[in-house]
């Protein structure tokens, strides 16, 4: 009966309501007794006195203790984080008070959470925007969280690394343990690594402030000098390859108007023919200069879009025109095909022309006499990829240019594009040349994410095939 009337009432078992009833009974039952043994009442009026306290005492305690039963089972609830239905409503002043009071806490500690979630993610999305890669340990040097920039150059997994592991620099741990154990606030360093491939890192080590939260006790910023080095080298490069080739006209010419100023003052015959070498060195400087101002225009616009249109077919007739006279004193002819029909595409005309320009020269100037140079304009319907750049996605115009001539290995294929580089075969053979135009026309294509290939064989000769997205 008494279960039936627990359960009923849904108090919990452990509750101790019994006990309390019983309690708050105990003083009235000794009052009971003492009247009992003095005779001042009967017994069975005792017992039944006795029996109506009892009830009287239940319905005053049943209330408190249903309703703080009811704040223990909301106050679990909102420990465990379990779903809650709404406010709960009791109808006892002091518990409403109570309620009141947790649900005001747990409103304001649910925005806080809230607020806190949003920051968390905010401030990780802002970390992972960051280019370079950052990272946050604790005092065993062991990595608790790390940006995309880390991740993508260290691994994915280093969170579950301690930062001995990663690194096998010793003047890098060196620093870092000199952080971890405050003997100084802050460390930079330039170090080498061997993984994921040989990289030069500049990296800051910086101690948190005392007040901030977490196990986190420093932070690691990185920055890799890898590609400023080897930028640095191509700048010191250029500077020196450029020097060179102007010092040896310069020095030529300066030479003849030496021994025309001596020597050969008064010789009519020397004079005319080194006043044609002067003239023909001072052609090259000139070409020479042009062609390193053009590279440094198109290096100074290449992260500006493109965003003319250029006619391919109309740039290829007007280089065919250009260039004419120059095939015809090879006995040369240079023939255009095309596709029908041939979109305008998106990009810079005057550098698209540049291109089939730089390239068209070359295939008459290094090609076979009284042979043909074809210019083959087509749809093609992707960008070849490549290994070192992005290309644009969708439709593409190729342009080839075909010239007949000896077989180029693939020794001097892969450095073709490179400043100032010229094959030996044509330096013996006079042939003159800067060395900057392929490199013109691959900075060119790099801007506008195209591509380049180059085959060469002994029967069809070499063909150089530019790719140039219809719309970027």
């Amino acid at each position: 009966m008494f279960e039936r009337g627990r359960n009923l009432f849904n108090i919990e078992k452990n509750s101790e309501f019994a006990f309390r009833v019983l309690l708050l009974s105990v003083p009235t039952a000794i009052v009971f007794v003492m009247l009992v043994l003095l005779g001042m009442l009967s017994p069975m009026y005792a017992v039944i006195s006795y029996a109506v306290v009892i009830a009287f005492n239940v319905l005053l305690l049943f209330p408190v203790t249903f309703e703080m039963q009811q704040i223990k089972r909301y106050i679990t609830k909102l420990a465990t984080g379990e779903d809650i239905n709404g406010e709960m409503t009791l109808s006892e002043k002091d518990a409403r008070e109570i309620v009141s009071a947790i649900n005001a806490m747990h409103r304001f500690w649910a925005h806080k959470t809230d607020v806190l979630e949003a920051q968390t993610i905010s401030d990780t999305a802002v970390l992972d925007t960051l280019p370079d890669p950052i990272m946050m340990i604790d005092r065993a040097g062991n990595i608790l969280g790390a940006n995309l920039s880390a991740r993508n150059f260290f691994g994915k997994n280093i969170t579950d690394k301690n930062i001995d592991t990663l690194f096998d620099s010793n003047n890098f741990l060196a620093a870092v343990s000199k952080v971890l154990k405050k003997e100084s606030t802050s460390e930079n360093l330039i170090f080498y690594v061997k993984k994921p491939i040989d990289q030069k890192l500049y990296a800051h080590i910086k101690q948190l402030p005392w007040l901030s939260k977490g196990r986190a006790v420093a932070v690691i910023s990185f920055y890799d000098l890898t590609k400023a080095i080897k930028i640095e080298k191509m700048q010191s490069d250029f500077v020196a390859n450029a020097s060179h080739e102007l010092r040896t006209p310069l020095s030529i010419i300066s030479g003849f108007i030496e021994t025309l100023q001596t020597s050969a003052k008064d010789d009519e015959a020397a004079r005319e023919a080194f006043l044609k070498i002067m003239a023909e060195q001072a052609e090259y400087m000139s070409a020479l200069i042009e062609n390193l101002l053009s590279l440094s225009r198109i290096e100074m616009e290449q992260d500006q879009k493109p965003d003319g249109t250029a006619d391919v077919v109309k740039l290829a007739e007007e280089v065919k025109q250009a260039l004419s006279l120059k095939a015809e004193a090879r006995d040369m002819n240079i023939v255009i095909k095309c596709d029908e029909k041939i979109p305008q595409i998106t990009a810079d005309e005057r550098q698209v022309k540049q291109i089939i320009q730089n390239l068209t020269d070359n295939a008459v100037k290094y090609g076979v006499s009284k042979s043909d140079v074809t210019i083959t304009i087509s749809r093609a319907e992707k960008i070849p990829p490549s290994k070192t750049f992005k290309v644009a996605k969708g439709a593409a115009i190729a342009v080839a240019i075909n010239n007949k001539g000896p077989k180029i290995t693939p020794e001097n294929l892969a450095r073709l594009t490179e400043r100032f580089y010229r094959m030996q075969e044509h330096k013996d053979l006079n042939i003159k040349g800067t060395g900057l135009g392929l490199s013109i026309a691959k900075q060119i294509i790099l801007r506008h994410h195209g591509n380049l290939t180059v085959t060469s064989t002994n029967l069809h000769g070499t063909t150089f095939t530019i790719y140039l997205p219809q719309n970027l």
